[in-house]
Formats: C-alpha cells, structure tokens, sequence
C-alpha cells in the first residue's frame, strides 16, 4: 500500500505552529510523503526533520500546485494552518486551495487541533 500524501502549508504567522505541530509529530509524519509550499517546506523540514517536497512559495503558484494534485487525486489530507487575524495579499489563491480541499472531499486542517484529529484518523 503506497504512503498517504499530506499537504502542509501556513501563513506567515502559522509557520512557527507548523513547525511546533510537526516536530511534535515527527513520528508519525515521517509514514507519510509530505508536500509543502516553499517556505513552509523549507521550515518543516529543517525544523523538524522531515524529508518533504517543496512546491513554489504560495503566492507565487505553491497555492495552486497543491490545488491541482487535489484535482488529480494526488493528496489524502491538506494541513493549512490559516491565520484569522491577517489580511491576505493573495485570498484568491486562499479560497481556491480550501475550496478544491472541499469539493474533492479530502480532509482539511486549519489548525492545530484538527491536525492532530486528521493525522491520527489516517
């Protein structure tokens, strides 16, 4: 049975909970093929090391990329750690991303709580 593929992604002030929330999951994470936006990525796999794909920054078409392996079938769950408190230069990207998460059905984590929910159901 192949790995299930989580996609990990958070705002610029998320960045630290992902991190925090991933090493304190190293274990488990590490069963899965993770794919993150750039500085996410970057920041979960230095952080917590965790080997992990590293799509574009999220403005800058990371948003998308995760977007379209949604539409083909190609992620199980999206980690998205949104933060409430600021505005969003790129909300369109924002909604697209949760809005695919949705219509395909896929399991959507928005912050840390619902994370740990997601990853101990997969």
């Amino acid at each position: 049975m192949a790995a299930k593929r989580i996609g990990l992604v958070a705002h610029d002030d998320k960045k630290d909970d992902m991190v925090a929330f991933a090493r304190e999951n190293r274990e488990r994470l590490v069963r899965f093929e993770l794919y993150g936006t750039g500085t996410t990525g970057g920041r979960v796999a230095e952080g917590a090391g965790l080997s992990i794909t590293r799509l574009k920054s999220g403005p800058l078409g990371g948003d998308a990329q995760l977007g379209a392996m949604i539409a083909e079938g190609r992620l199980d769950a999206l980690f998205f750690f949104i933060d409430p408190l600021t505005a969003l230069p790129h909300d369109v990207d924002v909604k697209a991303l949760t809005r695919l998460a949705m219509l395909y059905d896929i399991p959507l984590a928005c912050n840390i709580s619902t994370a740990k929910a997601v990853l101990a159901a997969l």
